[in-house]
């Protein structure tokens, strides 16, 4: 009786296991968000550019330093975004990833590769953001003081504050949704590619998207 009381036991607490196990993993395998990329224009005449890829029709358009998203645009200083769109004729698909694209800008020998969203992140500003009106009091006060050259001021500007986490995260989130999706996908879809990139636009005298990868190859003359 004593040896069936150990295995039942044994028994028992390897099936507690195994079911803890099969509770835990998916939690682990199901990423927080995902890129779900943006409504696709009505045809790919309504983008700056298209052209044909095997049976695949690719357009894009080019925005410069800004985002635009679903709710409103944001910027990013060290990137430039493309926004792209893939058509095809119904129930048609295609396997879609970033890195089939580069960009050559004013006939560069070498073309910029893209940049996963991962690095993009952390350069994403939003021009209609404010920092609450406590932090802005607080700034004025700490500068401000009765007579000048007192200990402790200092000329340096004040440091910007920092947008908080909550915020700064559905900012991030809504751009992460608005990113191309990758793998195989159903036509139509569109979504966005980053390319680093920290001059001014205005500087941007021609622009060449290329795309090589399981469609085909095109070339796309963007309007800087």
């Amino acid at each position: 009786m004593r040896n069936l009381s150990a295995l039942t036991i044994g028994f028992l607490l390897s099936a507690l296991c195994l079911c803890a196990q099969g509770q835990t993993a998916p939690g682990k395998e199901a990423p927080a968000s995902e890129s779900k990329g943006m409504p696709p224009r009505a045809a790919p005449t309504d983008y700056q550019a298209h052209a044909q890829a095997g049976t695949v029709t690719i357009a894009a358009e080019f925005t410069g330093h800004g985002i635009a998203t679903s709710q409103g645009a944001l910027t990013t200083e060290e990137y430039v975004v493309v926004e792209t769109g893939f058509f095809g004729a119904a129930g048609a698909r295609t396997t879609l990833s970033a890195e089939d694209f580069s960009l050559r800008i004013n006939g560069k020998k070498t073309a910029l590769s893209t940049q996963p969203f991962g690095l993009v992140a952390g350069s994403l500003k939003d021009p209609e953001w404010e920092p609450p009106l406590e932090t802005k009091k607080s700034k004025s006060s700490m500068s401000g003081g009765g007579g000048g050259g007192g200990q402790g001021e200092s000329n340096e500007p004040p440091t910007p504050p920092k947008m908080p986490f909550p915020v700064r995260r559905a900012m991030e989130q809504r751009v992460l949704k608005a990113t191309l999706p990758e793998g195989d996908r159903a036509l139509p879809v569109a979504g966005l590619i980053f390319f680093q990139y920290r001059g001014k636009t205005k500087d941007i005298r021609s622009l060449e998207l290329i795309y090589a990868g399981p469609a085909g190859k095109a070339t796309l003359t963007l309007q800087p």
